[in-house]
């Protein structure tokens, strides 16, 4: 496949949601596998509510994805590409050139101020690439009336423009929604009109609930800009939505955008609704955040801690790295490592109350603190943990807890060599002796 040129034609009118950023994946998929253009399209002619955010959150959240375009709008202002302007709003000498060929040929008529286009009463049959073979018969006006191409205030309605664009800017492929898949007929006609070949269309199924209810923009998941803020990294997001109505037609999940695009097919996107899994998706991204160097993960996480309000010390890759195996979000980083960062950490008050009810607890955790204090190896202190209850007729597990909070505070967290490797050897004697003062 040669010649590839896909669009994503965003409204400015609200924050970048995943069924439209899906939407802007799958033409970008198409386009880099087939070494295409990626083009970006504003359709900005809905003055009343386009709104700058809108627009930045547009380039913001596509950037972050790495969504890159060939064509269009960049970030600083300047427009990209021989096929230009790319907003909608500056294109009307292009409408109104298309328009007047309607009106030459006998297409269009006028009906109460407004412009409507004359359909051919015949059955149009497009071959979509997804959804197959849809013919919708035209013979019978009752169903399928003439529809206005231009309002009576002069300004053209998004069918119109819709075609004009991807004509004149060469589009070969369109992707979209299947809330647009009855629209592609009334295109396929104004194409035929203009007297020129469309390009081919692919109407991807819709997102829904996991309770199969129609995924609205005020749904938890549905903005990308929330997505960066709770800790998921780009490459875990465009994995997970890749996989919204597209399969690799194995049981691969965890992959790498350029094994992505590698294995994209049209033939992959499924016909049925796509159901969004929020764990899922946090699932991905801590499988992505697990494959992370530990300087990666640390630089990943190091904004959120610090925003919790933590300076970083010497040893922070290390310190984060205990923790990365678990961590699912790295918005949950701050309060996974907060007791390696404080010293006068808070006790979880259950935890504690455990310790206080094993009896032993007092007497091994006192002989512990002096094993360790004369310990010369500090690589082996975990070891001197069982070592150390079995020396006092004691099983491994019943210091192995107490141990856990005397120095963390919690009755979960990073394994114990790596907490105590990170605290060395007087702070973590220095916790021990701490904790056995509140028993």
């Amino acid at each position: 496949m040669t010649g590839v040129r896909t669009r994503f034609a965003p409204s400015p009118t609200g924050y970048l949601h995943v069924g439209g950023t899906r939407t802007a994946l799958f033409n970008w998929l198409l386009a880099r596998k087939h070494g295409g253009s990626f083009i970006l399209r504003v359709e900005d002619t809905d003055e009343a509510r386009n709104t700058e955010a809108a627009r930045e959150a547009i380039f913001t959240g596509m950037a972050w994805l790495g969504l890159d375009w060939d064509e269009g709008p960049q970030p600083d202002g300047v427009c990209k590409g021989d096929y230009g302007p790319y907003y909608q709003s500056q294109r009307n000498e292009f409408y109104d050139k298309w328009f007047e060929k309607l009106r030459a040929d006998g297409r269009v008529y006028e009906d109460d101020g407004a412009w409507r286009f004359r359909f051919a009463r015949k059955p149009v049959t497009m071959q979509d690439l997804i959804c197959g073979e849809i013919t919708i018969d035209y013979r019978d006006e009752s169903n399928t009336p003439d529809m206005v191409v231009k309002r009576s205030d002069g300004s053209y309605v998004f069918h119109f423009v819709n075609v004009v664009d991807d004509l004149e800017m060469k589009i070969s492929h369109v992707l979209r929604g299947e809330d647009h898949l009855m629209n592609t007929p009334k295109h396929l006609q104004l194409f035929e009109a203009f007297g020129v070949e469309p390009p081919l269309y692919g109407h991807i199924p819709l997102i829904l609930n996991m309770d199969g209810s129609k995924m609205s923009k005020r749904d938890t998941g549905a903005a990308i800009a929330g997505y960066a803020e709770e800790g998921y990294i780009p490459t875990a997001v465009f994995n997970f939505l890749s996989l919204l109505g597209w399969s690799p037609k194995d049981e691969s999940e965890i992959m790498p955008i350029s094994e992505i695009v590698e294995r994209f097919t049209l033939e992959g996107v499924n016909r049925s609704p796509a159901k969004f899994d929020a764990e899922k998706c946090a699932w991905i991204n801590q499988q992505h955040l697990a494959q992370m160097s530990a300087s990666d993960f640390a630089h990943a996480a190091a904004p959120f801690v610090q925003r919790a309000g933590y300076d970083l010390p010497d040893n922070f890759t290390s310190i984060a790295a205990s923790v990365q195996e678990k961590t699912r979000l790295l918005a949950e980083v701050p309060a996974a490592i907060a007791f390696l960062l404080d010293n006068d950490f808070a006790y979880d008050q259950d935890a504690l109350d455990k310790v206080r009810n094993n009896a032993a607890a007092k007497n091994l955790l006192s002989e512990l603190a002096l094993a360790f204090d004369r310990a010369d190896d500090w690589t082996s202190a975990k070891d001197t943990i069982a070592s150390t209850a079995i020396a006092n007729d004691a099983k491994a597990g019943q210091l192995m807890f107490p141990t856990r909070v005397a120095l963390s505070g919690q009755s979960g967290g990073p394994d114990l060599g790596a907490i105590l490797e990170i605290l060395g050897k007087d702070e973590s004697v220095r916790r021990i002796r701490r904790t056995i003062s509140q028993l």
